[in-house]
Parts: structure tokens; sequence; C-alpha cells
């Protein structure tokens, strides 16, 4: 491929505009309009052209933007609004087969698919069957990533064909739920883009920690780290009184806690991948590419890896660490 043509990725939200999505319409409105602004920002800084398309699904399914370039996007304010039911199924399917109409002839071009709703189907004209084969015959430079609205969703949509590590679960019920719903879309884009500056051009892993993201293959491009210990936490206490009480002098930065539930992660944050069998650690700044770790604050909830664990650096003073889980002091 010639210099000039660069990485073309075309990102498409597909977002439920059924009437129980009222409660969120102008939350999702602003940041959405955020996640574009976002979009357009990492596109300039990894050099790679963003195109944006952005459908609406309710009784019928309706594409408000197709295929435009995200440096010129207007706000969705004037054409995201809400009613009727919820055609999933044919908001997915139109989705991908109009993105399939786009020519790939020149450049390396990369699809990727977000689909946030707060329900189930129950409108759609096509079948989860026509939407399983579709899924199956996907290409690897397609990527589908699925937030729902709980457990028995996630269940629905893996029926369908779609992988656990490419279904989140966001709080319908929560006043925050929207905003952690697009700022977990936010990381996945971004890991998404990261990746495809290193070659990869698609994934059936948008948001994981389990073993699809971290396995043998992409931890050996990580560093490997020497010089820390393990240590068991037996009952819930603050890092810096479990510190001083094995006899170390206690600095922030120098304790790493295991991640075993939904935490918030910094930006400044290192993050250690430990292989369970060996007891080895890895790190560098691509542990934090690998689980998809933006230049930002976002909230990581854990997947289940039988083979590694995820260490995160803790800079306070005061954190609780919780029993049964361990604590990496690295010298």
């Amino acid at each position: 491929m010639h210099k000039a043509q660069r990485l073309i990725n075309h990102v498409a939200l597909v977002l439920d505009g059924s009437s129980s999505m009222t409660s969120h319409r102008s939350k999702l409105i602003q940041v959405a309009d955020e996640q574009i602004r976002y979009l357009a920002l990492r596109s300039e800084e990894l050099q790679q052209e963003t195109r944006v398309s952005v459908y609406l699904f309710h009784d019928n399914v309706e594409c408000l933007i197709f295929d435009m370039d995200v440096m010129r996007l207007p706000s969705i304010s004037d054409l995201y609004n809400v009613r009727g039911l919820t055609a999933l199924i044919d908001a997915t399917i139109k989705s991908q087969q109009d993105l399939a109409t786009t020519s790939q002839l020149y450049g390396d071009h990369a699809f990727l698919t977000f689909v946030l709703t707060d329900g189930q189907e129950n409108r759609s004209r096509h079948s989860a069957h026509d939407l399983a084969n579709m899924l199956n015959r996907a290409a690897d430079n397609w990527t589908i990533g699925w937030l729902v609205p709980d457990r028995s969703g996630q269940a629905y949509v893996s029926r369908l064909g779609a992988d656990a590590g490419s279904v989140a679960i966001w709080d319908t019920t929560s006043a925050t739920g929207i905003v952690e719903a697009v700022s977990t879309i936010r990381t996945a884009t971004d890991n998404f883009m990261t990746n495809r500056a290193s070659g990869v051009r698609g994934s059936r892993a948008v948001f994981s920690t389990g073993a699809d993201a971290v396995n043998k293959a992409t931890v050996k491009n990580l560093q490997p780290l020497d010089g820390y210990e393990f240590y068991n936490v037996d009952s819930k206490t603050r890092i810096d009184d479990f510190v001083r009480r094995l006899g170390y002098a206690y600095s922030k930065g120098m304790g790493y806690y295991q991640l075993t539930k939904t935490e918030n992660i910094q930006p400044q944050k290192s993050i250690i991948v430990v292989e369970k069998s060996t007891g080895k650690a890895y790190g560098g700044q691509n542990a934090r590419d690998l689980i998809g770790l933006p230049s930002h604050t976002v909230r990581v909830k854990p997947d289940y890896n039988p083979d590694y664990d995820i260490f995160v650096q803790s800079t306070s003073i005061n954190r609780n660490l919780m029993p049964n889980t361990r604590l990496l002091i690295k010298a």
C-alpha cells in the first residue's frame, strides 16, 4: 500500500430510539457529540481517516448520517428523537449492509460498529437467524460491539452470534449510566484505532480483559518485569497500613492491586499483567493498550481469564485493599 493511502476507519453508531430511551435522550446527545469530537482528535493524532455513520432505530430504522468525515460531522441534537418500539435486528443488519456498499478498492479499510440499546428486540422484520448468519459471515476487518442493559440482553445477543468479549452491560437505571456507556465506546474505539496502527484490522473482543484479549500471543509483546513481590490480602485494609505491616516504607505508586471488580482507572496509572501459573509479570505502556485503556479516566470491568491477572497501580495512600486478593509491590 502506498504511504499516501492512509488507514481508513468506518465507525457506525447504531442507537436505540425507542420510547424507553426518553429519559436518556439529552444526555445521549451530549455524550455522543463528545465521542465524535474525541474521534476527530484521535484520528488527527494517529493520522487515520475516520468516517462516521449514525443510525436510529425504533419502529423503523433511520440512517441519520452516512460515512461522513468525522472532521465535518454535525451534532446529532436535531436528528436524534425517540418513539415506538425496538427494531434492533433490522437496525444492525441495515447498518452492515449499508457499510458494505462503501468501496475498499484503495487504502486499508476497517469497519467498527457499536449497537446501543436499553431493551431487547420487539419490532424487526428480519429474524434472529438472519442476523446470526450475517455475523458469522463477517470479514476479518469488520467488528461489532454491543451495549445492552442486563445479563438477559447479554445472553440474547450472544445467541445472535455475538462473542462474549464484544458485549458490555450499561446501567439504564443510573443517571450516569449513559455517560459510562459512551465512555466504554470511547475506550473500545481508542483501542481499536491504536491496534489499527500496529496492523490489526478487526477484533472479536471489543470490550475485554479476558483470554480473547490477554493471552500468551498478546502478552509476548509486553515488557518482562523483575524486582516485585506478591502478598495475599486477607481482610479489608488501607494500602499504606498493609505495606507498612510488611516492613516497607510506603510510597505512592509502589503497590499494584489486583483488578477484581469494576474500577475507574486514571490515565497516569500503570498496568501489570501477571501469568497465573508462573507469577511472571509484564508491563510497559503496551499493557494499558492491551486492555484498551485510553488517555482519560475510564471504568473497566474485569472479565474471567484463566491464565492471567491484571494489576493496577495505586497512586493514593488510603486505597482499601479487598480480602481474597493480592497486592503486587514493585521495588
